[in-house]
């Protein structure tokens, strides 16, 4: 199954400029999810990150890995009205500077799913070079707590 960005909108509550993913060009739902983003040079971090030198800050690709996670667990049904956060962040480790033009193709795969809370393995890559790998703990939250401040961990 793919996703374009409507698809992709519709299942995401990011909205630009902190949407980091374009589609998703395979899909599992609950399971797995291949993604990509292609970088522009007018995305918003290169301006500050770093002038002249231009490279996406590593939290923003880990950003872009947890969307693509958070799209292979909303995909299932299970998280209508709910949206999920970030619980932890474990053995993530970065290999390449990704810079304008790249395409990250973004992969996660959900290892564990114990509640609310769930575990994604994790890994970027631009034409085959690792970017980045690890692991992210997620927790699906109803968004009401969350727009009354009462959701928990």
């Amino acid at each position: 199954m793919k996703l374009d960005r409507t698809q992709v909108l519709a299942l995401l509550p990011h909205r630009p400029p902190f949407l980091l993913v374009d589609e998703a060009t395979e899909l599992e739902p609950g399971v797995r999810c291949v993604a990509r983003r292609t970088l522009r040079d007018d995305d918003f971090w290169f301006a500050g990150h770093f002038p002249g030198n231009p490279v996406m800050p590593g939290v923003l690709i880990v950003e872009a890995l947890a969307q693509t996670a958070t799209l292979a667990a909303a995909s299932s049904g299970a998280a209508e009205g709910k949206i999920g956060l970030f619980a932890g962040i474990d053995k993530v480790r970065f290999k390449r500077v990704v810079k304008p033009g790249d395409t990250l193709l973004l992969e996660a795969e959900i290892i564990a799913v114990h509640g609310p809370v769930g575990r994604a393995k994790v890994k970027a890559t631009v034409e085959g070079q690792l970017a980045c790998r690890g692991e992210l703990m997620f927790a699906i939250v109803d968004a009401g707590a969350i727009a009354a401040g009462e959701a928990r961990l």
